[in-house]
């Protein structure tokens, strides 16, 4: 598999961390930071909120800069909530190329620590603004074994935080956004009722051949950023988000998704593979990642990779399904529902095995079983 995280920055030449001194804590230095923040551009400013010393609180203030809510649902091996791992995850993926720290001069030496070990691990270029005219010792206990240049000119500081204008595309689709629910054939199979299970030998799967079912139609291109807007805006969980994106590039259930493991995402051939011993549908085969896709899957590498190790599952857990369905729900993405008139009674909710009921009812009618009374 290729390598999926950047090599460090000092490795090029760049120094591992910029150090803006603000002595007078002049609002101008904030302003100019808060403005340079574009995350599509790779620009990140992280304003940490007031009251807190918790370094998960500053993961969670990260997820948040990055435009994710900071809270990861399910269970965790390690009875804590990964935030770090999932904001170091997005950082690798979407990529971020530059995080800017306001308050650094209130950092306590554990924030500190782990704002250093996501710069090593990613190779962001890190600034720290420090608004007061000397470091605090925890700051400098912490730069000392560190490469690092320092800034004390706010017009070369102004520079340094500025960046690439916004593209126009990021103008046009904030035009283009609704609320309205987006209906997708792709998710018809998504709470199937297959079970297959994944191969235990190494599977080198050939690419999909669409025997048994319809091959899930593409994305336009506005539908594809609205889709990856949504998923990127309602969660944190890299998982969820790519188990989902993968359930609209696949057309699979979601226990095929969870057959997934490190090794079947190819970030290289952009391919992911998904396994099916059994033949429930189209056997264990490899499926095209399309483009607005790959963030998503090279985030849920990464985050797999730092919470669970090597050969563990790279989508959504089996026990994950509601929180899935609550993702895509929370998305508004939705499967094709029931008409009008039968569901009317319904309205509140998304029926999400419609579909599947529709063609055992037929599968039963061939074989002359009595149908079951419906749900009331």
């Amino acid at each position: 598999m290729t390598p999926i995280l950047p090599a460090p920055l000092s490795a090029m030449g760049v120094p591992a961390v910029t150090l803006v001194m603000d002595p007078h804590d002049d609002a101008a230095h904030t302003h100019a930071a808060l403005a340079a923040h574009h995350p599509p551009s790779g620009r990140i400013t992280l304003h940490p909120g007031p009251g807190t010393t918790s370094d998960t609180a500053l993961a969670h203030d990260l997820l948040a800069a990055l435009g994710r809510p900071p809270l990861l649902p399910g269970r965790f091996p390690s009875g804590r909530q990964p935030a770090w791992e999932a904001a170091t995850a997005w950082v690798t993926a979407q990529p971020v190329t530059r995080l800017t720290v306001l308050r650094g001069h209130r950092l306590t030496a554990r924030r500190a620590e782990r704002l250093l070990q996501l710069r090593a691990g990613t190779g962001i270029h890190l600034t720290l603004v420090c608004h007061r005219p000397r470091l605090p010792a925890a700051l400098h206990q912490a730069l000392q074994a560190v490469d690092h240049a320092v800034i004390t000119d706010f017009e070369a500081a102004q520079h340094h935080y500025d960046g690439p204008p916004a593209h126009a595309d990021d103008v046009a689709d904030s035009v283009l956004r609704s609320g309205r629910w987006i209906t997708l054939p792709a998710l018809d199979r998504l709470v199937s009722y297959d079970s297959p299970a994944s191969c235990r030998a190494s599977c080198a799967p050939l690419p999909i051949v669409w025997r048994h079912r319809s091959q899930p139609a593409s994305l336009t291109a506005h539908t594809a950023r609205e889709v990856a807007r949504r998923l990127a805006d309602s969660t944190a969980h890299p998982r969820l988000a790519a188990a989902l994106a993968a359930a609209l590039f696949t057309g699979a259930s979601f226990q095929q998704l969870a057959t997934a493991g490190l090794r079947d995402y190819d970030d290289a051939a952009a391919t992911l593979a998904l396994h099916d011993r059994a033949r429930y549908t189209d056997g264990c085969a490899a499926y095209p990642v399309p483009g607005w896709g790959r963030i998503f899957m090279r985030a849920a590498a990464c985050f797999a990779r730092l919470v669970l190790g090597d050969d563990q599952a790279l989508l959504a857990a089996p026990g994950d399904l509601t929180h899935l369905l609550r993702l895509a729900e929370t998305a508004m993405l939705r499967p094709p529902q029931p008409p009008a008139a039968r569901s009317a009674d319904r309205a509140d909710r998304i029926e999400w095995d419609w579909r599947e009921q529709q063609e055992a009812k037929r599968y039963d009618a061939m074989l002359g079983v009595p149908e079951k009374p419906s749900r009331g």
